[in-house]
């Protein structure tokens, strides 16, 4: 039996509820090499022999060659990572396992991180940030592009329908019938555009809101991988992390974790130094 965290059990919660961690790609496409410093990361717990094991997997953009950044209900609870960076990861034999084509690192969350403590409908999380700090540097030979952190109060200088680019891995279809994987798809990098819905909401200081509209041409996240990066259309800067959908269908609007407010920038900065 393996130790399980709150944010694995929320995971699967999700499944029999309208609001659900967010960040697969729908409606995408592949990635191909447009943003190599976005990966797939596999978190460890312990279980109850003290053993690190494999529990979730989430997205994340790589800082710099040593810092990921993520989703904090990715990394809560947890004690090792693991990262890949190519586009398809699918059929990789050394997943979700260390290996000579993944990178180490140790998991950190941001101090604000609390799961129901949000404000607003539904409430579901506060301070959704997340860091691995690998063990050793990617290889400019295999990352030599970087995500960037935003200025300061960034996301609320933007217009309503600035254009979005989603990025990120997991699944692309569900399977709510049968056993175990309750979710499955493809292990590859996708991306897809979407926009940003602006205005002030109860917990806008914290979240940005996002169009997920699949079926008007837009891209959208959905139940797999958490902590992907939403980007300035067409820019490799960060404004948010994903964090939730609002009903299973994956539509209407989602909500993601904001990187660009003061307290965040300065906790993700301190492993900048």
């Amino acid at each position: 039996m393996k130790k399980v965290t709150l944010a694995v059990v929320l995971a699967l919660a999700m499944l029999f509820s309208t609001i659900g961690i967010a960040s697969a790609i729908t409606n995408g496409q592949p990635d191909g090499d447009n943003h190599p410093y976005v990966g797939l990361v596999v978190f460890d717990v312990l279980d109850q022999n003290g053993n690190a094991v494999p529990s979730h997997r989430c997205s994340a953009s790589l800082l710099t060659p040593t810092i990921v950044l993520t989703a904090g209900h990715c990394t809560d609870g947890t004690v090792a990572a693991r990262i890949w960076f190519d586009e398809i990861v699918q059929g990789n034999p050394e997943y979700p396992f260390s290996g000579a084509t993944s990178y180490d690192g140790i998991p950190h969350t941001y101090p604000g991180f609390c799961i129901g403590c949000g404000n607003g409908l539904p409430g579901f999380a506060a301070g959704d940030v997340g860091i691995v700090v690998l063990t050793e540097p990617v290889p400019v030979e295999v990352v030599s592009q970087y995500a960037a952190l935003p200025e300061e109060g960034l996301v609320d200088t933007l217009a309503n329908k600035t254009g979005l680019d989603f990025v990120g891995y997991g699944v692309q279809e569900q399977n709510v019938g049968g056993g175990p994987p309750a979710w499955t798809g493809l292990r590859n990098r996708l991306f897809a555009p979407s926009e940003l819905v602006s205005g002030n909401f109860t917990h806008s200081d914290q979240f940005m809101k996002l169009a997920l509209n699949p079926g008007g041409g837009s891209g959208g996240t959905c139940f797999g991988d958490s902590g992907g990066p939403d980007l300035l259309a067409g820019t490799n800067t960060v404004l948010a992390v994903n964090s939730y959908v609002t009903n299973s269908n994956c539509s209407g609007v989602g909500y993601s974790a904001r990187v660009d407010t003061a307290e965040v920038l300065e906790w993700i900065n301190t492993f900048l130094q």
